[in-house]
């Protein structure tokens, strides 16, 4: 990919630049806790977007992506917002960037990258993260890298129609390679956590059921909704509850009799599912990947039958895992449709893809897609 680039930006601006990069992210467990107060335990991966990029002494910016052929020139008022897509991404950013005092200029970019498209990795969060990086490093803003982040959110929300949490953009900025990291989404504190389950003779693979029903938006508002209401009762009898993630099993129970059955049954799953990052981390650290395993298949259960963000193509995914002795499996991301990830033993690998591909496509008419993760570093300059 970077011969690729770099071919490219000496044909259209005659000479190198800098490269820079940022990564797609996995979640290992943590879904619909984010704007929920609670915990989420993402990481970066070995696949991301890449960028060849030169300051040019003008006014505006000329940024070429080079895996849709399209090049596009903009300048840096509200007014010079592009049309397509791809580019209000990379436009966003400079507005961020603007809105919080950072001068910047005109610049020349090259860009391409290999996350897979419609996976739940967050292409998205790796393009913005990486221009985020590489505009703070060549204008010398001195832009910390929690800030990086706050820019792609910002992004998302006043550029993209996107009302995302902070978990893609941070795990993009602040991926380290062999961690994953915990991130408490009312604090903002985070803590890295060793994540190498290769010398313990596992490894993680995303299968991608290859749909997405059209449910997500509006479901997932649904959802948000439900959890604020049974937040909103626990609330009456315990002041200190600002989100579910203060709540306990108990609080919840005392309000089932006036709150909805949908409701109770939403904030169960929230309220089991911070203490599930938790289990994960102590297993972790005790590098007990059996555990992992198990509050992986606890957190799909909770999200097909509590939540009700899974699909059909999920839940056979997820059989077909335990029926070839997978140690964990669950759909990853906001549900409806995208991936399972998968913690499995070596030995098992072969077998479990094999199967996993025949029995869907003998099911459903098409194989899901299949990829392996390495946990890999985030936002950076590459040498």
């Amino acid at each position: 990919m970077k011969s690729r680039i770099s071919e490219k930006f000496r044909t259209l601006f005659g000479h190198d630049g800098e490269f820079f990069a940022s990564a797609g992210r996995i979640n290992l467990i943590g879904e619909h806790t984010d704007y929920n107060g609670g915990y989420v335990f993402p990481g970066a991966v070995d696949k991301g977007i890449m960028a060849e990029m030169e300051l040019n002494g003008s006014e505006k910016a000329c940024v070429y992506a080079l895996d849709l052929d399209e090049c596009v020139e903009f300048g840096f008022e509200e007014e010079d917002i592009p049309q397509q897509s791809w580019a209000r991404y990379v436009f966003g950013v400079c507005r961020e960037i603007i809105k919080r005092g950072g001068r910047i200029g005109g610049f020349n970019a090259v860009f391409a990258g290999d996350v897979p498209l419609g996976a739940g990795m967050s292409s998205s969060a790796a393009l913005e993260s990486t221009f985020a990086f590489a505009l703070n490093y060549l204008f010398n803003l001195g832009i910390d890298k929690f800030e990086l982040a706050r820019i792609g959110q910002a992004t998302e929300h006043n550029y993209c129609g996107v009302k995302c949490g902070i978990m893609d953009q941070f795990a993009s900025i602040f991926g380290k390679k062999g961690h994953l990291m915990r991130l408490d989404c009312k604090t903002m504190e985070y803590r890295y956590y060793p994540f190498n389950p290769a010398p313990q003779g596992y490894r993680l693979v995303l299968l991608d059921s290859v749909v997405k029903h059209e449910l997500a938006s509006s479901a997932y508002n649904r959802r948000r909704e439900s959890c604020e209401r049974a937040a909103a009762a626990i609330r009456k009898n315990h002041p200190e509850v600002e989100f579910l993630r203060d709540a306990r099993k108990e609080w919840l129970e005392e309000v089932r009799p006036v709150i909805s059955e949908e409701d109770y049954r939403r904030a169960e799953y929230v309220i089991e599912e911070v203490q599930r990052v938790l289990d994960v981390c102590d297993a972790l650290e005790r590098g007990d990947y059996e555990t992992v395993g198990e509050k992986m298949y606890e957190t799909h259960h909770g999200m097909s039958r509590l939540y009700e963000v899974s699909c059909e193509e999920l839940d056979y995914l997820n059989d077909i895992a335990k029926e070839c002795g997978v140690t964990g499996s669950r759909v990853m991301g906001g549900g409806f449709g995208g991936c399972t990830i998968n913690l499995v033993r070596n030995e098992l690998y072969e077998g479990f893809i094999t199967r996993a591909k025949a029995a869907f496509k003998e099911k459903f008419g098409h194989e899901p897609k299949v990829y392996d993760v390495v946990i890999s570093d985030g936002a950076r300059k590459l040498e």
